[in-house]
C-alpha cells in the first residue's frame, strides 16, 4: 500500500491558545488544508467540482489529540480515503511532527453532495474516479 498523501504545515504563533499550544479548532483547518491539497494534486479544483454540480461535505469529524503542538513546530498532515460502498466514505488523517511524534488523529465521514438535488451522490468513488487525473491519490 502506498504512503498516504501528506502536506507540511508550520504551526504559527497566532494559531496557539493561552497555554501556548495549537488551538483545537486549528487542527480542523490543517485537516481541511490537506484534503484540498490532495484534491488539487489529483487535478480537481473547487471550480471544477461546482462546474460538475457537486461538492464534498463533512458529515462527522472526530479528533484524538495525542501530543501538544507549539509555535514553530513543523508537522506533516496525511490524508487517506477509505471507500466502503454507499453514499459515504471516510478520510483518515494524522498530524505528525517531523521527528515522527503523532500529535493528532482525525477521522471524518464525508460525502459528495449533488448541489442541485441537495442529496448525496449515490457512488462518490465513481464520481471521484471520473473527476480526477490520479485515482491512486484517492486509493481508487
Amino acid at each position: 500500500m502506498a504512503e498516504p498523501y501528506s502536506v507540511r504545515v508550520t504551526v504559527r504563533g497566532y494559531e496557539t491558545d493561552t497555554q501556548g499550544h495549537l488551538n483545537q479548532a486549528v487542527y480542523l483547518n490543517y485537516a481541511e488544508h490537506a484534503r484540498w491539497s490532495l484534491l488539487q494534486a489529483a487535478g480537481i479544483s473547487q471550480r471544477g467540482l461546482t462546474g460538475q454540480g457537486v461538492g464534498p461535505v463533512a458529515l462527522e469529524t472526530t479528533i484524538s489529540y495525542r501530543r501538544e503542538l507549539v509555535a514553530g513546530d513543523e508537522v506533516d498532515v496525511t490524508c487517506a480515503f477509505e471507500w466502503r460502498g454507499g453514499k459515504t466514505f471516510r478520510i483518515h488523517q494524522q498530524v505528525v511532527k517531523t521527528d515522527g511524534t503523532l500529535a493528532a488523529e482525525i477521522s471524518a465521514v464525508c460525502g459528495l453532495l449533488d448541489l442541485k438535488a441537495r442529496k448525496l451522490v449515490a457512488d462518490p468513488a465513481a464520481a471521484f474516479k471520473e473527476l480526477t487525473t490520479d485515482p491512486a491519490l484517492f486509493g481508487l
